[in-house]
């Protein structure tokens, strides 16, 4: 597994003006789509396991970083967004990406065949990694 790691952050819910918003935490996940495709044609149900192991392995390695407190702290308000990687390769360049920019992350490996699945960042602000997403061109 891999995991980046960053110097402390904002705190969760500070303005910067009196008219801004709070800030919402966010817990992305990406999940290969391929995995659902031929020639693995894995079961929706192992593909949503895959997601789920690595939500929260990414919770718990990062349990003391103030966001994932925050998030963990309005269980009813969490919000998770997954979105889709093509294939392997794609996967493996973002967890490079995110170790490189000290993104917090998990990529996790299915085992005992270790094969790259998905990755689960730490809850982090919209803000601070959407944009640094978004260049990967994945799909929701």
């Amino acid at each position: 597994m891999h995991r980046g790691v960053s110097p402390a952050s904002p705190s969760v819910g500070k303005m910067a003006a009196p008219t801004a918003e709070p800030q919402f935490l966010v817990q992305y996940l990406v999940l290969r789509k391929d995995l659902a495709q031929a020639p693995f044609s894995w079961p929706v149900g192992a593909l949503v396991a895959q997601a789920c192991h690595a939500a929260t392995a990414a919770l718990h390695l990062h349990r003391d970083h103030p966001h994932t407190a925050a998030y963990l702290g309005e269980l009813g308000r969490m919000r998770k967004v997954v979105l889709e990687a093509p294939d392997e390769n794609t996967l493996q360049e973002l967890a490079k990406t995110l170790q490189e920019k000290s993104v917090d992350h998990t990529l996790w490996l299915e085992q005992p065949e270790n094969i790259a699945t998905c990755i689960a960042l730490r809850p982090y602000p919209k803000e601070e990694v959407s944009q640094l997403l978004k260049k990967f061109r994945l799909f929701r």
